[in-house]
């Protein structure tokens, strides 16, 4: 069937469908990974946005089975597709992988999302550069639906479970606050034998007993997450490690009295570079946000962590005395470099001191 993507500003990109044919509406980003489509998809953090990939083709190795490992599902970063739509340029119908088990566009239709193929993502991202991220909708036929501003609703809760879960029986307790975490967050945390305890985002941390405290990425404006800045503000005053990670360094950044702000068009990709201040050596990273924390504004007690190359932004955040760290980027990267997964060594190295002290 053939399907539209228009945009706010009225520019139209005629395509076919290849997923589920309903309509749908969003906020229109851009990826430039060449892989990692079934990994993009179900990151939470897109939740509310119509996705467009820059990489021409797409579906060429399908998609893999529901497996668990761990109680997680084994190939995906969540339960569910997380986005509102797919866009692409060439999409493969013949697909070829040791562990697919259905196309790409059989499993968008499963879960009703909708698929469009055929548009010059090229020009798209292009407008997307110059103008900014906007909204935008996938039309089938005639049909035509109301715009939907992500931005206005809280994606957070949403995404974040409605009760805890506790994985491993490692002796290092990690509370993990879930605003949309990737799946191989928690893996990594497994790996370096911590007993990992998810709870929802708006958990009341004194209920809670814990060594150290993560705080996930996840979708949407950061200010949204009223409950969370609540609860690291007191979590703050304490002295157990902290680590936040995208949407997680933004809500540290708000809990300590910094300020954020949109990006134009945001970081999504697998090749952001980054620099550790004070390092010459640059990273290799892995990203998805639209909101990025305004380092001037940050209190005498913190400092940047790491810097963006590329446009300068502030990718990571530290307090000067005590265990509180973040980063922009995904350390935990899947698909995608692993150049910083070192970061999840040193969280657990600062509990091991803090628990010894």
């Amino acid at each position: 069937m053939k399907a539209r993507l228009i945009l706010e500003n009225g520019m139209e990109f005629p395509g076919i469908s290849f997923g589920s044919e309903k309509s749908m509406a969003g906020e229109v980003v851009f990826n430039t990974a060449m892989t990692g489509y079934p990994e993009s998809l179900t990151d939470p953090s897109y939740k509310g946005q119509i996705l467009v990939s820059t990489y021409p083709l797409v579906g060429n190795y399908g998609v893999p089975g529901e497996e668990t490992e761990l109680d997680l599902h084994k190939h995906y970063e969540s339960g569910r597709i997380a986005v509102q739509g797919f866009v692409i340029s060439d999409y493969s119908e013949a697909y070829s992988h040791w562990n697919a088990q259905q196309s790409l566009g059989d499993w968008l239709k499963s879960q009703g999302i909708p698929g469009i193929s055929g548009i010059d993502t090229r020009e798209l991202t292009q407008v997307l550069r110059e103008s900014g991220t906007m909204l935008g909708k996938i039309i089938f036929e005639n049909e035509d639906i109301d715009w939907y501003d992500p931005n206005k609703d809280n994606l957070v809760g949403q995404v974040s479970p409605n009760k805890k879960q506790v994985y491993g029986s490692g002796k290092i307790k990690i509370l993990l606050l879930d605003c949309g975490v990737k799946n191989n967050i928690i893996r990594c945390l497994l790996e370096r034998g911590a007993t990992v305890i998810r709870v929802p985002y708006n958990f009341e941390l004194a209920k809670a007993d814990y060594d150290g405290l993560f705080i996930t990425n996840g979708p949407g404006d950061p200010e949204m997450c009223v409950p969370t800045i609540a609860t690291l503000k007191m979590a703050i005053a304490d002295k157990k490690p902290i680590f936040g990670i995208c949407l997680g360094s933004q809500l540290m950044a708000l809990a300590s009295g910094a300020r954020t702000y949109k990006l134009k068009y945001g970081h999504r990709s697998h090749n952001q570079p980054v620099q550790r201040v004070g390092e010459n050596r640059c990273y290799i990273t892995s990203q998805n946000h639209g909101f990025a924390v305004d380092e001037l504004t940050l209190s005498s007690e913190w400092e940047p962590l790491f810097i963006n190359v590329n446009d300068g932004t502030c990718e990571g955040i530290k307090h000067k005395t005590k265990p509180f760290f973040s980063t922009q980027f995904h350390p935990e990267a899947s698909g995608g470099p692993t150049d910083t997964e070192f970061l999840f060594d040193d969280f657990i190295n600062l509990i091991k001191k803090c628990k010894n002290q």
